[in-house]
């Protein structure tokens, strides 16, 4: 079905937070759009004021009509929904073109230039870096994001540019549906174990997605990756790091609260760059974005002013308070290597504070393959509070619980594990100097409470 055949779009699982930027790409393009989610949240409710029809029970009938005509509606689902759900089963049994997230995404990248950004972290925050960047330049992009934008409060952008920045999900292979003009690939720490079975397999994925870069484009990746490219004939490589390569900072500089460094490059350097999100770890992921800018056309002085406004994401090393009595932030880590990198950015920022993380491990099968490098990512802070797996699409497994993460974690560190219904008594009962939460799951649905909680201390 060509975009221009489609009068209504069917998400299943519309609530996602890469599924609900096409929810919004498709309500700007003026056709029908229904959904379901399992539950409803803070997205699904904003995604409804905007004009999309999403309900809450899996439920056939609850399908609006215009989304019943099997020669107009395409309908898009997300991996983590179950071969056996009600909607999916009426959907295929009456023809319709049913495509995921990604082979959606795939279709705007043959009609526009991709921008995509591909890795086990690092991701999102680049590619919303990248987004910003150029949108704010003279080549503006369209852009379909993992995560929230502070600065449009949106993981979406429109425009008439030519450009359209990706986020590349490895997750269940999705990122081989895209034909990107010119990709970043962070990082390739194994994840997803539970689909891709071994690291080789992982490795090999990703092999395989450096193969789809179109010709005369461009591979921008961090330098040290086990992974080895394949690229096309044309295709352009680079590599950035945070302090070598054909991309990397220099005369970096940490001071009040503020980061600032020099862009090197060999298409033209930039002096003083200064962030707008004054995290360390950020330095490395705005090297890859302005790459990716530069290349694309950008210039010095608009790489300079993007950086400088960025504004971060949601749930990306998000602070909500920042005073002395108290400093919360939420952070969406949930690999063993974001967690070390976000524990890493915290020690570097407050070295002389107690931090204190309460972490809710995100799938059974990730807590079973990485256990022991959750402990050592979390031992590097002053106290670890752990609440039960949170299994999104999965069944527990017998043994699996975050007592393996528990007993795994440094002598000395102070430790418990408790019931995520009650983290807000515990809050409310202590005093915290430092406190982050960490984690893919739901507990970032109390954040709004605990920063609540913790203001109301006098």
């Amino acid at each position: 079905m060509e975009l221009k055949d489609i009068k209504s779009v069917y998400f299943v699982g519309a609530g996602g937070i890469g599924m609900s930027a096409l929810v919004r790409y498709f309500i700007h393009r003026g056709v029908v759009v229904g959904g379901y989610d399992k539950t409803p949240s803070i997205l699904t409710r904003q995604l409804e004021k905007e004009g999309a029809l999403i309900h809450y029970e899996e439920n056939v009938d609850e399908i609006p009509h215009a989304c019943r005509r099997p020669d107009s509606c395409l309908v898009v689902y997300t991996p983590a929904i179950p071969e056996d759900h009600q909607e999916m089963k009426y959907f295929r049994g009456n023809g319709f073109e049913i495509q995921k997230r990604a082979q959606v995404l795939g279709t705007l990248t043959r009609q526009h230039k991709g921008l995509c950004v591909a890795g086990t972290h690092g991701k999102t925050t680049t590619s919303t870096m990248c987004a910003h960047i150029m949108h704010q330049s003279h080549l503006d992009c369209n852009a379909f994001l993992g995560g929230i934008s502070k600065n449009y409060g949106t993981n979406y952008i429109l425009s008439d540019s030519d450009y359209v920045v990706i986020e590349a999900d490895e997750f269940d292979r999705s990122f081989h549906w895209l034909s990107p003009y010119m990709t970043v690939i962070t990082s390739t720490d194994p994840d997803h174990l539970d689909i891709y079975g071994t690291k080789e397999a992982y490795l090999e994925s990703f092999r395989h997605y450096t193969e789809l870069i179109q010709p005369r484009g461009a591979l921008i990746i961090h330098r040290g990756l086990e992974m080895q490219e394949n690229l096309p004939d044309g295709v352009h490589r680079y590599d950035y790091s945070l302090n070598e390569g054909d991309f990397h900072a220099e005369n970096i500089r940490i001071a009040n609260g503020e980061i600032t460094f020099d862009f090197v490059s060999p298409i033209e350097p930039v002096k003083n760059v200064q962030l707008g999100q004054p995290v360390p770890i950020n330095i490395e992921n705005g090297v890859a974005a302005m790459a990716m800018a530069q290349l694309a056309g950008c210039t010095a002085e608009e790489l300079r002013i993007g950086i400088k406004t960025y504004g971060g994401v949601d749930r990306r090393f998000d602070f909500k308070i920042k005073n002395d009595r108290h400093v919360f932030l939420s952070d969406y880590a949930h690999h063993p290597k974001e967690i070390y990198q976000s524990a890493r950015s915290i020690r570097e920022l407050y070295q002389d504070r107690k931090i204190t993380a309460i972490f809710q491990p995100h799938l059974y099968t990730r807590t079973r393959d990485f256990y022991k490098d959750f402990a050592e990512a979390l031992s590097l802070l002053d106290e670890v509070i752990l609440t039960e797996i949170y299994p999104a699409r999965e069944l527990p497994i017998e043994g699996v619980t975050s007592q393996l993460i528990y007993d795994n974690l440094r002598p000395g560190i102070e430790k418990q594990i408790i019931r995520k219904d009650d983290v807000l008594s515990l809050v409310k009962s202590r005093d915290f100097d430092v406190l982050i939460v960490l984690g893919a799951g739901d507990l970032d649905n109390m954040v709004p409470e605990i920063t609540r909680i913790l203001n109301s201390k006098k």
